[in-house]
């Protein structure tokens, strides 16, 4: 029998859908969302997060609001991700489908216009999200004898896994919203906010019900594709 932290692990998935705005989120889910990540491993136990939970309707809209171009570099790198059929997305093992995004990330020869590259953004998914929790953390803390801070980094991860396995267990949509890290769009949430110019933010996720129940097709690569035993490139005979 399977464990069932096994089953929410593989059932977890980044539901891009808008989300229900009658249904909302209760108090006691999000406090159990908060608990599992107080409880992430960070290292050295340095705890180095805040979580600003926004269900405020006028902040949602206000951070809805914000215009986050798709940059050439982002178009370039995610088209070398995405799969183009079913077949190939099951032969690679990884990415995604290309039919998430819209043509011109698809077609690198079609020229997008000027409009899509803004109106392509997470900004109408926020504004019909129940609730917002932004991570931020302090840049100048950092493991000891971290280069680039990598534990730490790998700790913030550990808190959105946290996060997000426990959203999933409760029957929560989850969503990362990406375009509020870039720097100038970051400012601009961090002034909505009150975040002190000291922080910077890890990460947003949107937090609700999907409206739709639609499962996207999700792939891994198998065990033996990723394992070795003893010497790197050994296989268990």
């Amino acid at each position: 029998m399977m464990n069932q932290m096994l089953k929410t692990i593989q059932n977890r998935q980044s539901a891009r859908s808008p989300y229900d705005v009658h249904r909302a989120v209760e108090k006691d889910e999000i406090g159990q969302i908060l608990e599992a990540a107080r409880w992430s491993p960070t290292a050295h136990n340095m705890q180095n997060f805040e979580i600003i939970v926004v269900d405020d309707k006028s902040l949602l809209k206000k951070l809805g609001d914000l215009k986050s171009p798709v940059s050439r570099a982002f178009i370039l790198e995610n088209h070398a991700l995405l799969s183009f059929s079913v077949e190939e997305l099951k032969r690679k093992k990884v990415g995604i489908l290309g039919t998430w995004f819209p043509r011109f990330m698809r077609d690198l020869s079609v020229k997008p216009k000027p409009e899509e590259l803004t109106s392509f953004g997470q900004g109408s998914l926020v504004k019909k999200s129940p609730v917002l929790l932004v991570v931020v953390y302090d840049p100048v803390k950092r493991a000891p004898a971290s280069k680039g801070d990598t534990l730490g980094f790998m700790s913030l991860g550990c808190v959105m896994e946290n996060m997000w396995l426990m959203a999933s267990s409760l029957g929560l949509s989850f969503h990362i919203v990406s375009s509020f890290n870039d720097g100038a769009v970051e400012t601009k949430v961090k002034r909505i906010l009150g975040i002190p110019k000291n922080l910077k933010i890890a990460f947003t996720c949107r937090l609700g019900y999907s409206s739709t129940h639609e499962r996207y097709m999700r792939v891994r690569r198998d065990i033996e594709d990723f394992t070795s035993y003893n010497i790197y490139g050994e296989k268990r005979r």
